[in-house]
């Protein structure tokens, strides 16, 4: 094992119990890039906005085992890569535990001298890379930790990250017939004043989406529909659109399968959000099927395609 060198799985983390959920409204609502505002304008919005939110947050979290799968598969999937690569491999959440924080000082009294930064999103955001990786240098800072840093980029654009999520598509469609179903592909929602003020997510998430069409159709996988889709939107304010809930309850097809686009884990916005809540709209409506493909999650391949893309930088 190369003990000189470090990978850190970055991610936004997920609650590990319903006593954590506070715990994670208030580190999320107190980043600035989730409220760019002034901090003490941030602290109030973020009081109010986990004060409506919390008893809510908890129930869901309640409704899927009383905590979020993120970290679990998270550390599955550091095993897996660890044993593929020979070098020690660490989750490094953002809002719960485990921090970024506990690794790093982990790999500084291993005398670790480089680290390898893999962001589980695979477009990039402010939001959630930059989030993460100034959170590494603030952590590397406070403990005085000055190794050498490399981040992977954004590998929506990658053959073989696509050809996963291809894979994950045809394997929830399974034996049925694609031209009878519409394909939803949903990322998280973005607020437009982000995307406005020159966030690339949502041009990411565009490219990406117009690549799984393309590729479906070389493949010869021909949906009733294909579209872009949003979720997770979060007050009254402007968010990327179409948002999914308007869109299922707007139905052009009453058989659909939605893809979560813009996750490598599953977490409350697919087991909960998708899964529970927005199933039971479907329901409600009428739909004949209701499908929603898993994520790359703790995979061997999605394994074997993080160790190639840290072993390339």
């Amino acid at each position: 094992m190369d003990l000189k060198k470090g990978v850190l799985l970055l991610n936004m983390g997920g609650p590990n119990s319903i006593d954590e959920v506070e715990l994670f409204l208030k580190n999320m609502f107190a980043d600035k890039y989730i409220l760019p505002m002034s901090k003490q304008m941030r602290k109030l919005v973020g009081s109010i906005i986990i004060k409506k939110r919390l008893d809510e947050a908890k129930e869901n979290y309640q409704a899927i085992g009383g905590k979020s799968p993120l970290t679990e598969t998270t550390l599955s999937l550091c095993k897996k890569v660890e044993s593929l690569c020979g070098m020690p491999v660490r989750a490094g959440m953002r809002y719960v535990p485990p921090f970024s924080s506990k690794a790093l000082n982990e790999f500084s009294k291993q005398g670790i001298d480089d680290i390898v930064l893999f962001p589980m999103y695979p477009h990039y955001s402010t939001t959630t890379t930059l989030s993460s990786v100034e959170d590494v240098q603030w952590q590397c800072e406070l403990l005085g930790y000055k190794p050498e840093i490399v981040t992977v980029e954004p590998y929506y654009v990658s053959d073989k990250y696509l050809q996963m999520q291809i894979d994950g598509i045809k394997e929830a469609l399974s034996t049925q017939d694609p031209q009878e179903y519409e394909l939803l592909l949903s990322a998280h929602g973005l607020p437009m004043k982000i995307v406005e003020a020159g966030d690339p997510y949502a041009n990411h998430v565009e490219v990406n989406a117009y690549r799984i069409k393309e590729r479906l159709r070389n493949e010869g996988v021909h949906f009733g529909d294909i579209r872009l889709v949003y979720q997770s939107k979060i007050g009254g304010g402007a968010w990327l659109e179409p948002n999914l809930v308007d869109v299922l309850r707007k139905p052009n097809n009453l058989k659909v399968l939605i893809y979560p686009l813009a996750f490598t884990i599953d977490n409350s916005e697919t087991v909960f959000e998708l899964e529970i809540e927005h199933r039971d709209i479907a329901q409600k409506i009428g739909y004949e099927d209701y499908r929603v493909a898993k994520c790359p999650n703790d995979s061997d391949e999605f394994a074997e395609f993080i160790v190639e893309q840290i072993s390339s930088i």
